[in-house]
């Protein structure tokens, strides 16, 4: 982004900081969250908490802590299956320009690592349109899920908080989100008026493997029943360093800014807000210093969201979200000197949802609440070879779904949840018949997915809460699974998609315990998911050139084929945490984790399913207490020898990782007191050498080597 870019944010910021100093103190009351309901990630369902307090936190960082410096990840008490939140202070602690970044290391979750630039979430060994991602509710409306080294366009720093949300719950979302659903959550449609009439943060760090250097600011204020936002980030790293040498082609540039608005009253509130973001980011690889491959990606993003607080005619609630995008990147190469376009991929896409929570029903069962809702959304996505076959001819995808929630509370200790969805999705598009490839195949697929899931909750004795929980669910194949049929340049892949792929279905059973309070907080895990119909893509063996023609006897691009086989996935989860004894001003203890997914084809042939990531273990040693945060810990990832077909083993690797945080208060300015965190955090201090078998471009890049990060936050409200 040009510096000329900037000044529409610079004039809006000095606005907001005019309308806070000329408007008098007494008008700038502390306008408190508005009473009744607060919306909930993890379901529209909302009931009244049973605490005067948050739910439990299992983390070291924020139990028992008034302001914690760094939490090291929040897991809720009464959720049905594992929730994972990251707060802002670990967002800005990681470094990395992707949300997949901070997430990658928590039990259950890796990612991409197809490049700095693009890294996605992999949530227990699923990826791409099993994994939706997500912001404030409103999908990322990217093209990040049709191939790896593809951007989410959703920095960090646009993120208050990340949350992970698996199970019974992704219903709520859509039957894109078999694996789970990872929503970036932030106030650029703000909710209420700031306590003292402002809230202020900045944040930034300095990286040393990279030379990186990241920053932002978020500011709100409002007066009144008017509320409005702004926040800026930058960043920019070049090629990260690794124990061989540089990683070339490695370096980041991104920007972006939003701005928004909203109307506050007792009865809800209604925003909207716009925000862009620009990325430049380099394709490492084998072919990187002939090509120097890289993608230039920008998307323009209208979001809206508002709720109605009824109480009245057996409503308890009305909310709405709304969102629509403009997205485009090119894929720019250099092997004929001067720069060329080699692909261009657009997609515009509106997506809308409405929902409506009943009254509280006293049955002879229980208190039940619960909450029914429609989403709509449409989308038109062209990838453009200038180069050879073109991937994906204009492909337009409408969709329609209701879906349902209820939970009854039967017993104190005792609740129960049952949801379903009914989809109705249509995708038209060109594709190839390889029985008769010289004929395209212009076709229409219509897809009607239904879903369902139940779950169980039930609080044990000491504080245990077990859950059990069972799913059902049908997604229809995406565009390009059904339509891709041609050059993919940054992938160095030909990649062929299959119009006859008929519905994925896939059936959980999970069970698990969660402690969240107390000195031993736990969360485990095991589950189950048997596919039917599991659709993946496989590398061939065959090598293509610039046209479907040419694969069998070409020698540039590697032939992807999109699959259709029966697969197992199999899986556990553990992360514990515990405090063993207090000491100077605070608290010492120990963490660990563990996880692991095992999945196989069920058919004939058998076999493993491609890049699905190693066991791994951690464990950990931590202080912390009002002020300070200090943790030293392990994770390793054992060596992966459960290949799929064309594929290679990965060695593996150990993490050593150390953080120290400070967190303080300035001297006031007025009524302010503004708090500031410092922390200095390292990765990988072994230097060792990490290779992600998830990677597709895990036999030719290893990931950063040696890093050191200095970073802060300051917050004024």
């Amino acid at each position: 982004m040009t510096t000329a870019s900037f000044n529409p944010l610079r004039k809006a910021l000095v606005g907001v900081l005019v309308t806070i100093a000329a408007t008098p103190a007494t008008e700038l009351r502390a306008q408190t969250e508005l009473p009744g309901i607060v919306v909930t990630t993890p379901s529209p369902v909302v009931r009244p908490s049973r605490k005067a307090a948050p739910a439990p936190i299992a983390t070291p960082a924020e139990t028992a802590v008034p302001t914690p410096p760094m939490p090291t990840g929040i897991i809720l008490e009464d959720a049905f299956a594992p929730m994972t939140v990251i707060p802002s202070s670990e967002i800005t602690g990681t470094r990395g320009s992707n949300l997949a970044d901070t997430l990658q290391y928590r039990p259950g979750i890796t990612g991409s690592n197809f490049a700095p630039g693009a890294n996605r979430p992999v949530i227990r060994g699923l990826d791409s349109y099993r994994v939706r991602v997500q912001e404030n509710g409103i999908g990322a409306h990217d093209v990040s899920a049709l191939s790896e080294d593809h951007a989410v366009p959703i920095d960090p720093f646009a993120a208050d908080r990340i949350e992970v949300v698996r199970g019974p719950a992704t219903l709520r979302y859509g039957s894109q989100a078999i694996g789970g659903v990872v929503n970036a959550i932030n106030d650029r449609i703000p909710e209420i008026i700031p306590p003292r009439g402002f809230s202020i943060e900045t944040r930034g760090g300095l990286s040393s493997v990279d030379g990186g250097a990241d920053g932002g600011f978020k500011a709100t204020a409002g007066a009144g029943n008017f509320a409005v936002h702004a926040d800026a980030f930058k960043r920019r790293a070049g090629d990260y360093a690794t124990p061989a040498g540089r990683q070339f082609n490695t370096f980041v540039d991104s920007d972006g800014f939003a701005v928004g608005a909203s109307a506050i009253g007792l009865d809800g509130f209604m925003g909207v807000a716009f925000s862009r973001t620009n990325s430049l980011y380099g394709i490492p690889g084998k072919d990187a210093i002939d090509n120097r491959t890289r993608i230039d990606m920008q998307q323009d993003k209208v979001q809206s969201r508002g709720e109605w607080r009824v109480r009245d005619h057996g409503i308890e609630a009305i909310r709405f979200w709304f969102g629509a995008s403009s997205y485009a990147h090119n894929e720019i190469g250099f092997a004929a000197g001067p720069p060329e376009i080699g692909s261009r991929f657009t997609n515009r896409e509106n997506e809308g949802r409405v929902e409506v929570q009943h009254l509280p029903v006293q049955t002879a069962f229980g208190e039940l609440r619960g909450a029914v809702g429609t989403q709509l959304g449409q989308r038109k996505l062209v990838a453009t070879s200038f180069e050879g076959d073109s991937l994906l001819d204009p492909a337009r995808t409408k969709s329609i779904a209701a879906f349902w929630f209820e939970e009854l509370q039967v017993t104190k200790r005792l609740r129960l949840q049952a949801a379903a969805r009914i989809e109705q999705t249509r995708i038209d598009g060109t594709g190839l018949d390889l029985t008769a490839p010289s004929i395209p195949i212009v076709e229409a697929r219509t897809f009607r997915p239904v879903s369902a899931s139940a779950g169980i909750l039930y609080e044990l004795p000491l504080g245990v809460v077990a859950r059990l929980a069972s799913q059902y669910v049908e997604r229809a194949p995406a565009d390009a699974e059904l339509f891709s049929k041609g050059v993919h340049e940054a992938t160095e892949t030909f990649d062929i998609g299959n119009p006859f792929l008929a519905k994925e279905r896939a059936q959980t059973v999970e069970l698990g315990f969660r402690k969240a309070d107390g000195r031993l907080r736990f969360d485990a895990s095991l589950y189950r998911t048997q596919f039917d119909g599991f659709i993946f893509k496989q590398r061939t063996g065959r090598v293509c050139d610039a046209t479907f023609a040419s694969c069998g006897s070409g020698s540039a691009l590697n032939e992807v084929l999109f699959s259709q086989r029966d697969a197992t996935f199999t899986g556990a989860e553990l992360q514990a945490q515990l405090d063993i004894a207090p000491i100077w001003r605070g608290v010492w203890g120990i963490d660990g984790q563990y996880d692991f997914v095992r999945a196989r084809f069920d058919d004939a042939l058998g076999g493993n399913v491609p890049r699905i990531p190693p066991h791994r273990v951690g464990a950990g040693v931590y202080y912390r207490d009002t002020h300070w945060f200090a943790r030293l810990g392990l994770l390793h990832a054992f060596a992966q020898t459960r290949i799929g077909e064309h594929e290679t083993p990965t060695d593996g690797y150990t993490l050593l990782n150390a953080e120290f945080a400070y967190t303080f208060k300035l001297d006031s300015q007025g009524s302010v007191i503004p708090e500031m965190t410092i922390g200095l955090k390292g990765e990988n201090l072994l230097d060792d050498d990490v290779r992600n078998h998830v990677s597709f471009l895990k036999d030719e890049v290893l990931q950063p080597g040696r890093t050191v990060r200095l970073y802060g936050i300051v917050k004024l409200n």
